[in-house]
C-alpha cells in the first residue's frame, strides 16, 4: 500500500556544476536543465548570483534562465545568493520562485563561505527577507554545517534551535538542514528533525545531504522517519561546496533517493521516462 506522504523532491544541478572544474557550457547547462524541467521535481536549484570570481561556474545564471522553458512543468526555480546585493538581482527574475541563502552554523564556516560573521549573516537574512517579501518571493535559509563542523566551532542540537527560532520570529518559511562536508550521523538527524518539526509547524524543514556512496541510505532513512518530507539531490551524485574542504563530498544522488522513496512506496509522481533522459544527458555535462 502506498504512503499517503507527500515527499517534495528538490533537484540540485547548480550545486553539482558549482566546483566542476571543466566549464560546462550556457548551452549545455540550458538544454539540461530544460531537460530537467520535464521530470516533474518540486523545485530545481538551477543557478546562483554570485561573485564570479568566487564561483565562475555560475556566471552565466542570467543567460541560463532567460532560455529556460517553463510553461509546460510544475517545477519552481531556486536561485542561490549569498548577500543583498545578489538577492536585489534575484527577485528581479519573475519566474523564480526561491531565493536560497547559505546561514551558517560554524562561524568558520560562515566566514569562509560569505566572508562575514554569523551575526552579520542573520542580520543579511533579515534584509533579504524583507525584500522577498516584498517582491512575493520565499526565501530558503540553508543551515550550512547544520550537522556539525569539521572545525572545531561549538555544535549542539540547541545551538541550532535557537537559530531556528530566530529564523521563525523573521518569518521564514523553508529550512533546509545542510550535511556540508558529509559529516551528520543518523542519530543527530534524527534528533534534530524530531525537535524541529513539531516545534516549529510554520517552517518547511528539508534534508540537503551530501554523502559517500555508501553512507547515504542511513541518513536518508533517519531524516524520514523522524518526519522530514523535503529532501535534495543531485542526479549522478556530483557537487559540494567549494567553500568547505579541499576534497567534494557529493550530494545524495537523486536515483537513490527515487528508489529509497519507491521502496517505501510512495508516488513520487515523476516523469520516469523524462527522469532517466536526464540521466543519460548528465553523463554529457559532466566530463
Amino acid at each position: 500500500m502506498l504512503h499517503q506522504t507527500k515527499i517534495k523532491l528538490v533537484e540540485c544541478p547548480r550545486d553539482a556544476m558549482q566546483g566542476w572544474e571543466n566549464w560546462i557550457p550556457t548551452d549545455k547547462k540550458i538544454s539540461y536543465l530544460n531537460q530537467l524541467l520535464k521530470v516533474g521535481f518540486d523545485t530545481l536549484d538551477f543557478g546562483s548570483f554570485v561573485s564570479p570570481k568566487a564561483i565562475p561556474q555560475m556566471a552565466d545564471t542570467a543567460q541560463v534562465y532567460d532560455a529556460l522553458d517553463l510553461e509546460n512543468t510544475p517545477t519552481k526555480l531556486l536561485a542561490i545568493i549569498a548577500n543583498l546585493r545578489g538577492a536585489e538581482t534575484a527577485v528581479s527574475f519573475e519566474k523564480i520562485t526561491y531565493l536560497g541563502f547559505p546561514f551558517s552554523i560554524s562561524e568558520t564556516f560562515q566566514q569562509r563561505n560569505t566572508n562575514s560573521s554569523v551575526a552579520d549573516a542573520f542580520k543579511t537574512v533579515e534584509a533579504i527577507q524583507n525584500l522577498c517579501l516584498k517582491h512575493h518571493k520565499t526565501l530558503a535559509v540553508y543551515f550550512s554545517m547544520g550537522f556539525g563542523n569539521p572545525y572545531g566551532d561549538p555544535y549542539n542540537v540547541e545551538i541550532v534551535a535557537n537559530w531556528a527560532e530566530k529564523m521563525n520570529h523573521l518569518g521564514i518559511k523553508i529550512i533546509a538542514l545542510s550535511d556540508t562536508v558529509g559529516v551528520a550521523e543518523p542519530e543527530i538527524i534524527s534528533s534534530l528533525f524530531k525537535n524541529l518539526i513539531p516545534a516549529y509547524p510554520a517552517i518547511e524543514f528539508g534534508g540537503h545531504f551530501h554523502a559517500r556512496t555508501d553512507n547515504w541510505k542511513s541518513k536518508i532513512k533517519a531524516a524520514f522517519e523522524a518526519n522530514c518530507t523535503r529532501f535534495d539531490g543531485a542526479i549522478g551524485g556530483f557537487g559540494g561546496c567549494p567553500m568547505a574542504e579541499d576534497e567534494l563530498v557529493g550530494n545524495i544522488n537523486t536515483q537513490d533517493l527515487i528508489q529509497f522513496f519507491e521502496n517505501e512506496p510512495i508516488d513520487l509522481q515523476l516523469d520516469k521516462p523524462a527522469f532517466n533522459q536526464s540521466v543519460a544527458f548528465s553523463r554529457e555535462v559532466f566530463i
